[in-house]
């Protein structure tokens, strides 16, 4: 399973309460703050939702 890096790069200020409740769910806490999450189709959903105010890539692993 893959990971995807997400990086919340504008305010949640002026959305909708929902939005901002998905952004502390991804566990951002502030502007420019990134996180690395498992490459599910729950936290896909929840990009979706908030794609206009984060940045995503997926994370290339490498070999152990």
């Amino acid at each position: 399973m893959g990971k995807l890096r997400i990086t919340w790069k504008r305010s949640a200020i002026g959305y909708p309460e929902r939005q901002a409740r998905t952004i502390r769910a991804l566990g951002l806490r502030r502007l420019n703050h990134t996180v690395e999450h498992d490459d599910t189709p729950q936290v896909r959903g929840m990009i979706k939702a908030v794609e206009h105010l984060v940045e995503w890539s997926a994370v290339q692993e490498g070999r152990k």
